[in-house]
This record gives structure tokens, sequence and C-alpha cells, in this order.
């Protein structure tokens, strides 16, 4: 299928590794421009080298202004097709072991800078009369994770927000959407597997199978495998699927409509 993805351009968030990067890369394949942020230069410049044509680099921590500031400066009079916001979630905890600090953080970390970044961008969507706008965030969007208090709480929040600005934005052909991916093969499930691992007494491989042994498919998605699921999202081919949370998880949300 020809997604007719050629010379669009999308601004992807969080893309030096992990999905961030995967979704870059299948962009790219496709032959789309990508603008991609992130706080390493080092990975920013691979992906530079591999596609020099089509990715421009943005080196910087988005939970600061000044780099939302040069984000929304350095794609100023290109068009905007597409925004993925991705970024890595806050430390494993139970509710009961949080502080009050712990959730000032992960407000900023998980859900402050997406809606700023968004609301900055919604203008240009909105005049051009297209957009697609997907979220990466998290199963526990659907179950929640016990040990994942502070990113379930957030993730659920940025869900709410993502769902009820799906509605204002789709007489704009602007479609908002939510990939809620659970354990993958990414730097993200470490935190899970070190969590699982000092709470249980198992070694590291030990809690490591644990969780895969629990996934109906018995193994850890690819990064590889929900890019090509967001890739087709941000396509002009899904411009009939907007406010959905959709599950990439290997059947683990034991409910109806995981």
């Amino acid at each position: 299928m020809d997604l007719k993805l050629t010379s669009q351009h999308f601004l992807v968030t969080g893309c030096s590794s992990g999905f961030g990067k995967a979704i870059t890369t299948s962009l790219c394949r496709e032959g789309a421009l990508v603008t991609g942020v992130a706080r390493q230069q080092d990975p920013l410049s691979r992906l530079h080298q591999l596609f020099p044509e089509q990715f421009t680099p943005v080196q910087g921590d988005l939970l600061k202004e000044e780099t939302l500031d040069r984000v929304v400066q350095v794609i100023a009079g290109k068009k905007l097709h597409g925004l993925v916001l991705n970024a890595g979630g806050p430390p494993a905890k139970l509710a009961s072991d949080t502080t009050p600090k712990d959730w000032d953080d992960a407000y900023k970390q998980v859900f402050r800078w997406k809606v700023d970044l968004v609301l900055r961008l919604i203008p240009r969507f909105a005049e051009a009369g297209y957009g697609r706008i997907l979220f990466i965030e998290s199963q526990s969007v659907k179950q929640p994770i016990p040990s994942l208090a502070l990113s379930t709480a957030m993730r659920a929040a940025v869900t709410g927000f993502a769902k009820s600005l799906s509605r204002d934005l789709a007489p704009a052909g602007v479609t908002v959407n939510v990939i809620a991916p659970g354990p993958h093969n990414t730097p993200a499930i470490e935190r899970v597997i070190q969590f699982r691992s000092q709470h249980t007494g198992e070694n590291y491989e030990e809690a490591k199978r644990s969780i895969e042994s629990a996934i109906p498919v018995g193994r850890f998605g690819t990064a590889d495998e929900l890019a090509g699921l967001a890739t087709c999202l941000l396509s002009r081919h899904s411009g009939y699927i907007t406010g959905q949370s959709i599950s990439h998880d290997g059947g683990n949300v034991s409910g109806l409509f995981g």
C-alpha cells in the first residue's frame, strides 16, 4: 500500500531511541520529511547521517520553554502534516510511595509540554485543513500498571486531552489519536523490569521472563512493529480514525475493549 507520505512533513519528539526513533525511521523510509527533537545530539546526528535530505535535528529539552520556542521557529514557514508526541515516563513507583514533588515532576514530564506544543501548532493544522496528531502513551490508560502510578495517572490525563481535542479538530480535517503500547523491547521497559526485580527477589533476567510470559503472545513487542501502526495512522488513509486509544500490547489488556 502506498501511504502517500512522500514529501509530507512531520514533527517527532523523543526521536533519539525507542518508539520515536523507529517512527522517524519508518516515516523517512516512506519518503517523508521529519523534524526530530531529542535531548542528546549524537543520536540526532546519526539520524541526520542516515537521512541527510529528509531529517532535520533539533536538540533540546522539551520541558524547557526555550526548546519549544526553538522547535516552532525551526518549522516556521514549512507546511506541517503531522505531529508525534513521544517521550519517556517518570520513575516506577507505587502510588503509596509517591510524594507531592513526584506528582509535580510527572505533570511536567508527561503532560504539560505536550499540551503546550499542541496548542502552539493547532492553528497551523486548522488553517491547512489537514493534520495528524498522534500521542504515544501506554497501555496503562486502559489497564493501570501498579508499579507505574505516576505514569498511569498522567498518561490518562493526556488521553483525556486527546479525546477532547479530537472532537474540536475533526471538522477541520485534523485527527487526534493515542497509541497505548504494552511492554516493548525499548529503553522504557527497563524501569519496569528493575522494579519487579527489586520487589520480588528475581534477578533481572528472571523478572524479564516473568513479564514476557504474562503477555498472551509470549514476548515483548518491537519498536518497529509499533512504528508500522503509527505510520499508517499518520497517513491520509486514516482520515476516519480519530479520538481513539489504540492498544499495541500483544493482547496484554484484558478488558473487552482493550
